[in-house]
């Protein structure tokens, strides 16, 4: 018998770049209308719901995380209609729809920003007088201070480029706005929120220096992870539970340990929180084990994920930067079952199911990243892992836009054997792979606990048990003894006899 369950709680959610997805208008950049032509191939694959990076209006400092009306659609994405007509169409394919909300810090370009540079309504940011060095030590997370003098002598705070001020939460102005902005979205639809930098709305009263170790988004901080913050989603909580259809919303944040985690999806707060710690985690059987220990001892409504538009590809990490790398590939294969196979959801990155590597060989005059400018090109930033998506065809833009089109950041041509197309008929693609693995998963949803039981396993392998299902996967370099099973359910790569082969990963059905 099912378990009936929050459809969240287990889902498979599908990011969505916007920028990268698919273009229906021929710009080069990917659109709304473009993704409602996907919807198709989503469904196919098997996701639960798809999460759409901010798509509102945004002069596009930091590829629309920089947004300067947070009720309206870019032009460069579509229009308001457009977006109506996704949400409807996703729906219409079995697809919750999620989008992403940056209430951390606007646009410089917002209308409340313009404001306060004219010196009217300047609470609702943080503004500081300062004199000819910044009022404390704090570094922007993209490079260089984090903050900009204005024209009349103060200077303002912002965490990441100075066209992204941030907020004051300690207005209430600030906190009456995105409730409205909350219920806009709702009332058009929308399934949930996915909130970026969730855990830096406040800062410490009198924003004293940081220590140096401080600087990063982790640890006991003036900047990141004030305790005023779960305050703000208690109230959202009340808005999202005041809408049928179970709305939810997911936070980003980067913190120390599960149970700090675990303070925002408390009952009354967020319903999940992304747990970076299974990304950041090493190829280890011991990485592996302590973080899903660690997690499902503090969380009750668990996440996991392997990449995402911030971060280096996982083929590319577990391939130890290699470009093309075979190992890198199969391991990401076996990353993939393993996180499949764990109590909670799993949220993937556009471009995973196709086994999709970083690119690093991007020219300079191409990147649009602010972390690359900043740096004066020392640090590459993140645009390798945000390049458009190659659906068909032999060459660039691969079926991403109208031929002819020069995608905004350019493909490469080895990506002419990892198009959706190619991969589509191929039985033993990554493609099928990822098709094949969620059909599985979706077989099982609602029957297997909540927990799961460690089995014992050689050095370098890990075997865990839920229910019928036994996950194992060899981190090693020889195929290890498999525990005892009645069949393969699925395996990363072909599991013959009893031997688990190296970089691989297998779901087994014991009775």
């Amino acid at each position: 018998m099912l378990m009936e369950i929050p459809w969240w709680r287990d889902a498979v959610v599908y990011e969505i770049y916007v920028r990268s997805f698919a273009d229906a208008s021929g710009d080069g950049v990917g659109d709304l209308p473009g993704i409602r032509r996907r919807l198709p191939y989503l469904a196919d694959l098997g996701v639960d719901a798809i999460w759409l990076t901010p798509f509102y209006r945004s002069p596009m400092a930091d590829g629309g995380y920089d947004v300067a009306d947070y009720r309206d659609v870019d032009p460069l994405f579509g229009t308001l209609a457009d977006f109506d007509a996704l949400v409807a169409d996703a729906h219409a394919h079995g697809l919750r729809l999620i989008v992403d909300i940056v209430p951390n810090h606007s646009s410089s370009e917002h209308p409340w920003f313009k404001e306060a540079l004219r010196g009217e309504g300047r609470d609702r940011y943080i503004f500081r007088d300062g004199g000819d060095l910044p009022p404390n030590n704090w570094q922007s997370t993209f490079g260089g201070p984090a903050w900009t003098k204005a024209p009349d002598g103060q200077w303002y705070l912002h965490l990441f480029a100075p066209e992204q001020p941030d907020f004051n939460w300690r207005d209430p102005r600030v906190h009456a706005e995105f409730l409205d902005v909350l219920r806009f979205w709702l009332d058009r639809g929308v399934d949930g929120f996915r909130i970026d930098v969730a855990m830096g709305l406040y800062k410490a009263e009198g924003l004293p220096d940081a220590p140096a170790a401080d600087q990063a988004f982790k640890g006991e901080s003036p900047i990141w992870g004030r305790p005023e913050v779960h305050d703000v989603y208690r109230r959202w909580r009340e808005v999202l539970d005041s809408y049928p259809d179970e709305r939810m919303a997911i936070g980003e944040v980067w913190t120390d340990s599960a149970e700090d985690l675990a303070r925002y999806i408390r009952p009354d707060e967020l319903h999940q929180s992304f747990n970076f710690a299974w990304l950041e985690a090493p190829w280890s059987p011991t990485a592996f084990r302590k973080v899903i220990d660690d997690t499902l001892a503090d969380m009750t409504a668990p996440t996991w994920v392997l990449s995402n538009h911030d971060v280096v590809r996982h083929v590319t990490r577990y391939g130890e930067g290699l470009i093309n790398s075979t190992m890198g590939l199969a391991r990401a294969r076996a990353a993939l079952l393993a996180m499949l196979a764990l109590p909670g959801s799993a949220y993937l990155y556009q471009g995973e199911e196709l086994g999709l590597p970083e690119v690093q060989d991007l020219p300079p005059e191409a990147r649009q990243d602010p972390i690359f400018a900043r740096s004066n090109g020392t640090l590459p930033g993140r645009d390798g892992c945000r390049v458009p998506l190659p659906w068909s065809g032999q060459e660039p833009p691969y079926g991403f836009a109208p031929e002819g089109t020069v995608p905004w950041l350019p493909q490469p041509v080895e990506w002419t054997a990892l198009s959706a197309e190619r991969q589509a008929d191929d039985p033993g693609s990554t493609l099928s792979f990822y098709r094949q693995a969620l059909r599985a998963r979706r077989t099982l949803r609602g029957t297997l606990p909540d927990g799961l039981t460690w089995l014992e396993s050689e050095e370098d392998a890990l075997f865990f048990r839920r229910g019928p299902l036994t996950c194992v996967i060899n981190c090693g370099v020889d195929a290890v003894p498999l525990p005892p099973h009645d069949h393969v359910v699925i395996g990363s790569a072909p599991v013959d006899g009893h031997l688990l082969p190296p970089d691989t990963a297998a779901w087994l059905h014991t009775p």
